[in-house]
């Protein structure tokens, strides 16, 4: 049996000292921490063996930029895919976390009739079928036995994990097992997902990191 892995990898630390939810807007890199921590999982992926034979990332300059040392590791190009991007939000660009009432604001209030979809944003059964399309493509293209690299977000690999789960997608973001860094590793017989395994090869660097939605981590709010 060849077992074809795909390793979805959340990006590193990213400079945002404004504390700002960045979501799909453009720029944010990551921090020199942040390019530490992706260096530290690349080398994980190599002291460990994996036969990683195609890279793929999100277009935003935060996975671009967490997939380049794996490619250079590898020696292999990053291949973009568009299915890999953040979940859209209404709260882009706003400093969620500057008080702890910024979001019980009246203004916002619109924005929470439909919690379970939710309403403030991309619908989560759209996010899960995206992220199954695009894991899906990228283990068709990858030779059986070998592995993949998926550079993405925090809140479209959870929302994957709880749907292959059979989880409710509606959920805590507190509750996130998805550290800066991390990797989800989905394990394929041919097209059949047969396991999953998380590892947090950072971790390290994480408990001196700040993140906009630390989940399960030791990393610290950024509230700008």
């Amino acid at each position: 049996m060849a077992i074809t892995t795909v390793h979805l990898m959340r990006h590193g630390e990213v400079d945002n000292p404004q504390g700002v939810l960045y979501e799909r807007l453009p720029g944010y890199g990551l921090t020199p921490r942040g390019q530490q921590m992706t260096a530290i999982t690349a080398q994980w992926l190599q002291n460990q063996g994996r036969d990683i034979s195609q890279i793929f990332a999100s277009p935003l300059q935060r996975a671009q930029e967490s997939a380049a040392p794996a490619a250079k590791l590898f020696d292999l190009p990053i291949q973009p895919e568009a299915r890999l991007i953040e979940a859209g939000s209404k709260f882009a660009g706003h400093q969620i976390h500057r008080s702890k009432l910024t979001l019980a604001h009246p203004r916002y209030w619109p924005w929470y009739v439909a919690p379970w979809r939710p309403s403030w944003g991309e619908a989560y059964s759209d996010i899960a079928r995206r992220m199954f399309a695009a894991v899906s493509h990228i283990r068709a293209c990858t030779e059986p036995g070998r592995e993949a690299l998926a550079v993405s977000h925090q809140s479209p690999i959870w929302i994957l994990r709880r749907f292959i789960e059979g989880k409710p997608l509606a959920h805590n973001p507190k509750g996130r097992e998805c550290a800066l860094a991390s990797l989800t590793s989905l394990h394929f017989d041919g097209a059949t997902l047969i396991g999953w395994e998380y590892v947090s090869p950072a971790a390290d660097l994480v408990t001196q990191a700040s993140d906009m939605t630390p989940g399960t981590s030791k990393a610290t709010t950024n509230r700008g």
